[in-house]
């Protein structure tokens, strides 16, 4: 059975939308369920636009979009071209208190734990868990990649984070992968424009 869902009309038009929760940076953080989007939060929306576009530039193509999801999940990501569909739960791991530098790895894992915890192996089944790093600090995606237990029911973990602003405006986002069958989680750098009218992507590990 097929359910109705939202999606945006464009890659250009949802990045054009979601501008101003980005260059605002609170919204990402706090910003309230959208109602025009099954209660999507801003950064569940902008974490599915980034894995998008790093999905499409690893793949060669323009065919994976994000929609709403039906079933109460925090978005599904969908190729069009074959039809093939994953629901998506979304993590966030905040900043520390006062700013401070943070041990981002332990709490990226303590995230991922929690949320494969939450329903254990019935809940996470045939999902993509994404994790939004806000929290600043060094941290090196392999030894996340290394730590992650045989335990963990999701099918893949894929982590997002801000990597820079640099003095034009363009931002750069890292969208990391986590293959359990790779010894190194690939990294792939989305650069959007100042305008946030176009982007592009680079493989950076």
């Amino acid at each position: 059975m097929r359910y109705p869902v939202r999606r945006f009309v464009s890659a250009t038009v949802a990045l054009s939308e979601l501008s101003r929760y980005v260059k605002e940076g609170h919204s990402l953080r706090t910003g309230r369920p959208s109602k025009a989007f099954a209660d999507m939060r801003p950064r569940e929306m902008w974490a599915n636009w980034l894995l998008c576009a790093a999905i499409n530039a690893a793949e060669g193509r323009d065919d994976f979009e994000f929609t709403t999801d039906p079933t109460g999940g925090d978005g599904i990501i969908q190729d069009r071209a074959s039809d093939s569909t994953w629901p998506t739960e979304h993590v966030y791991v905040p900043p520390v208190a006062g700013g401070q530098v943070a041990d981002v790895e332990a709490l990226v894992l303590a995230a991922i734990d929690a949320k494969n915890g939450k329903g254990g192996a019935a809940y996470a089944e045939n999902k993509t868990l994404v994790v939004f790093i806000d929290a600043a600090g060094p941290w090196h995606p392999n030894r996340v990649l290394k730590q992650l237990t045989s335990s963990l029911h999701f099918d893949v973990v894929w982590l997002i984070s801000l990597h820079a602003v640099d003095e034009g405006g363009a931002y750069d986002y890292d969208v990391v992968g986590l293959y359990w069958d790779q010894g190194n989680a690939p990294i792939w750098r989305v650069r959007i424009a100042p305008g946030f009218d176009a982007w592009s992507v680079q493989r950076a590990q």
